[in-house]
């Protein structure tokens, strides 16, 4: 795999050995706004197909992550727990220290062309964002999307960068020969909610605009409304604000999921919470004072909230989203990778 670094300040000096890692990682650190204080790992991968288990809920056997940890610094991102399997903390560290499988695109190859391998569904996304700033650096999913691609893989990814229209190209090529699709989470267009949940993301407008650019392009794009926050982000006004644009961007469809807090997220939201809305707090140690997830009756309402405006003329909205969009099997209350908790640690 050939990076070019044009206009870059990087320094490899620095080696750290990460646990699952067989080599010494090489950190580096770039010279951008962007990357500031952020430490980059690259390592080398045996695999990076990664199997679901059976027993999850989400509906794909297979994803690929060609990155670990993540720099939008979203206070709620369940992923944030998979940082302690390298000796890392999931505050501060999971959005400052990013592993970077450098070789991805080259293991993905060979994977997909064992003659065991059956063409199943891949699903890319699903535990940090492959679109993160990084990837701007690394070009990584060039390579992974030509594998799909050269192997007539169907495959999707979510995401909450528009950089995935970069590799527009290679998505008309996939959907040639075999099924691709996208979803953007869209949880806000209100400036201050985002810059306060998701502060280091790009702007909500720009990725339902790229819900359009796509769908235009005959990349069948949904969007995930997610997480819904009581109080931060549920307001029914803003919701279907969001509904109406991902509409009139022609969106295949809509799902929107509550927050879950698990493990060390809750304290990292909750610490949020105490320095951001201190009005919430109560509200939130009452709702998931019995562990990770608000009572069910809060979740339908959430669900409810958007699922109720999801049947919409063709014209406006057509159906949910084709391709994987993390609801249940069972036509429960949407969910996402991370509520199989046995799963969890197998989604990187």
């Amino acid at each position: 795999m050939f990076v070019r670094w044009e206009n870059l300040t990087a320094d490899a000096d620095r080696q750290r050995r990460l646990p699952g890692y067989r080599d010494p990682a090489v950190v580096r650190t770039f010279d951008a706004p962007e990357a500031l204080d952020i430490n980059f790992y690259e390592v080398r991968a045996r695999s990076v197909l990664n199997r679901v288990p059976d027993k999850s809920m989400v509906p794909f056997r297979w994803t690929v992550n060609p990155y670990r940890g993540c720099t939008h610094g979203c206070r709620f991102c369940f992923s944030r727990p998979t940082h302690k399997f390298l000796d890392l903390n999931p505050g501060r560290d999971f959005d400052h220290e990013i592993v970077v499988k450098v070789n991805a695109p080259e293991v993905l190859r060979a994977e997909l062309s064992r003659r065991s391998w059956k063409r199943e569904h891949v699903a890319m996304g699903t535990n940090t964002d492959p679109y993160q700033w990084v990837e701007g650096r690394y070009r990584l999913m060039r390579g992974i999307w030509e594998a799909l691609r050269d192997t007539r893989t169907p495959c999707s990814v979510l995401t909450r960068s528009p950089l995935l229209l970069r590799d527009l190209d290679l998505l008309r090529d996939i959907a040639r020969h075999t099924e691709v699709s996208a979803n953007f989470s869209v949880p806000t267009i209100e400036e201050k909610t985002w810059r306060a949940t998701e502060p280091h993301s790009p702007n909500p407008r720009a990725r339902l605009e790229a819900v359009g650019e796509l769908n235009r392009a005959g990349i069948p794009t949904g969007i995930l409304i997610a997480p819904l926050m009581p109080g931060v982000n549920d307001q029914p006004e803003q919701v279907e604000r969001i509904l109406e644009l991902a509409a009139e961007n022609g969106a295949v469809g809509a799902s929107g999921i509550a927050l879950h807090l698990r493990g060390e997220v809750r304290e990292i939201f909750f610490d949020w919470l105490r320095s951001q809305r201190p009005d919430l707090l109560e509200r939130y140690e009452r709702l998931y004072r019995r562990g990770a997830y608000a009572p069910n009756s809060e979740r339908r309402r959430l669900a409810e909230l958007v699922g109720s405006r999801v049947d919409r003329p063709p014209s406006r909205m057509r159906g949910r989203p084709t391709g994987p969009d993390f609801s249940r099997r069972d036509g429960g209350t949407p969910t996402t990778p991370a509520e199989a908790p046995q799963a969890q640690e197998t989604l990187f």
